[in-house]
This record gives structure tokens, sequence and C-alpha cells, in this order.
């Protein structure tokens, strides 16, 4: 049983020093329709490779977690009906030689051990609305906690509270560093209504950041918020309106506990048209791309 194999284009970025960044499989296996998720599996590591950064998609493939995939794994995790596995999930699947998409907890666990700084996603996890009675919290926090890596995110989805995840990563002593914003971006949306201590403008400034984390000896994870682009965003009265009746229609059906965020989630995409799931699509193009700039930036450093 191997406990990570890395593709040989990977390993010959981090041997040499050149830029890698880490792509999760979940958005593609779980998170976007067939055949549109392989589509965007490759145009993802595509707008990576544009800028001369190896990209490092990442899944657990025949119980191996893989960095880096080959063009049938790509196609594998696009195609095949794979777990969804977080960091718990691990040695299970490599005990069984089964499959996994990893989530962002598990992507960003197996990033830095094969020794990749910089991860794009397109959302990050966080607490769940009425986590106080249900106890559901993204174990996307607790991984960052001791996780060092850098993921640069479209902040966490507005079906989430915001507020407590924020709260959380202060907790953790999760740096969360706006990049070009001084508001906290709510995924579909560029802003939320919370603020944040920290802003920067240029992937050389997260570059700076992480440095100084490192020579700090800090071992947490930094979350860089980087905002849609604003003619992409989500038309702000559509996004209410939309989610005011995605929170009626789970009160309605009677949805409670961890079964409602994936009830908002798909009754979203529906009560839109697709148009929420285009807008995933575009904030994820743009995290992609921010994270290879940021990528670029620190290995320039000769970090």
């Amino acid at each position: 049983m191997t406990a990570l194999q890395l593709s040989s284009e990977v390993a010959e970025a981090l041997d040499a020093g050149r830029p890698v960044v880490a792509l999760e499989s979940t958005i593609i296996s779980h998170g976007l329709p067939r055949p549109r998720n392989h589509e965007a599996a490759i145009e993802f590591e595509a707008i990576l490779r544009e800028q001369g950064v190896t990209p490092a998609t990442i899944a657990v493939l025949d119980g191996v977690p893989r960095i880096g995939l080959d063009a049938d794994g790509v196609r594998r995790i696009a195609e095949e009906d794979l777990a969804k596995a977080s960091v718990r999930d691990l040695p299970i699947l490599a005990a069984r030689g089964a499959s996994g998409a990893t989530t962002v907890a598990a992507t960003a666990h197996l990033a830095a051990k094969a020794g990749i700084r910089v991860f794009a996603t397109g959302g990050l996890g966080g607490v769940h609305r009425g986590a106080s009675e249900s106890f559901d919290e993204s174990a996307d926090l607790s991984t960052l906690a001791v996780t060092p890596i850098t993921v640069v995110s479209a902040g966490v989805k507005s079906v989430l509270d915001i507020a407590a995840t924020l709260e959380r990563l202060e907790t953790y002593s999760i740096p969360v560093v706006g990049l070009s914003t001084t508001i906290f971006p709510s995924f579909w949306l560029r802003e939320s209504e919370h603020t944040l201590d920290w802003s920067v403008e240029t992937p050389e400034d997260i570059a700076a950041i992480m440095a100084a984390h490192d020579a700090l000896g800090h071992r947490q994870g930094i979350v860089v918020a980087n905002p849609i682009p604003a003619e992409q965003q989500w038309d702000p009265a559509e996004h209410d309106r939309v989610l005011a009746q995605a929170f009626a229609a789970a009160h309605d059906a009677g949805v409670r506990g961890k079964a409602v965020t994936p009830f908002l989630l798909g009754y979203i995409v529906e009560a839109s048209g697709g148009r929420s799931l285009e807008v995933n699509l575009d904030l994820a193009r743009n995290n992609v791309a921010t994270a290879g700039r940021i990528a670029t930036a620190w290995a320039a450093r000769g970090a």
C-alpha cells in the first residue's frame, strides 16, 4: 500500500522549485453535472499551465492518494461515482483499495504532505446555520488549523453561517486575508456584511505573508479571500430571492441537520435556472488563476 503517489510532473516541479497549485476533486465529482465537470477539470488545469504553473489535481484512486492526475485519472473523477472523502476517510479508502474525491480538507491535508503550499478551491466549508444544535461544522476549518497551506477561495457559501465561520477561523488562529478587498466575500456574491481585519493588493504580498508565517513557526493554513469579479457575480436581488425560497422550501419539507445544506444547494441550482452553477464556475476559474499567481510569487522567493 502506497501512502502517497506524486505524478512525475508534480514531483519534478516541486524538486525544481517551480510553482505548483493543488486542485480538489470533489468539485468535479460532486459539485458539477456531467459532462460539464470533465470540461471544467481540464479547463482548471489549463488555466494553470498557461501561467507556467503545474496543476496537482488530487484524488484517491484504488486506495492510493494521487497528487496530480493523468488524463485517465481526470476522466475517472468526472465519470465514476466516487465517495466524498474527507481526512478521516483517507485511511479507510486506502485499506479497502477504494476510490474517493477529496474535499477541501482532504485535499489540503494531502497537498501539504506532498510539499505543495498553494491550493485553489471554489468556496471554503464552514459553520452551518443552526450548528449550535446540530454541531454541523466543516472539517475544512479544523484541518486548516493544523495544515500549512494557503487556500484561495471566494469565501463561504451564503447558505452557511458566515459570522460563526469567521469566529471559528479566529479561534483556530487561521489568518484570513482579503486580496484587493476589505470585505469577506460570500461565494456567489462579492461581499457579505463582514469586514476583514487585513487586506493586501498583490500575490507577492500573500507570498510575503506566507514567508513570515513560516519564519514565526506557525503551522496553520492561510485563507485568501478572493471575491468573484463584479461583472460575474450573481445579481444580489435574485440571489436573495432564491435563497429565501430555498430556506422556506427546506422548512416546509421538514429538512433538518446535515441534510439542510445539500437540500439548499440543490434547490438553488434548480430555482436559479442554473445561474448559480455558472457563477460557481466563474469564481472557481478566478480562484485557480489567482492561486497560480500566488504560487508563482512563492516560487520566486526560492522558499
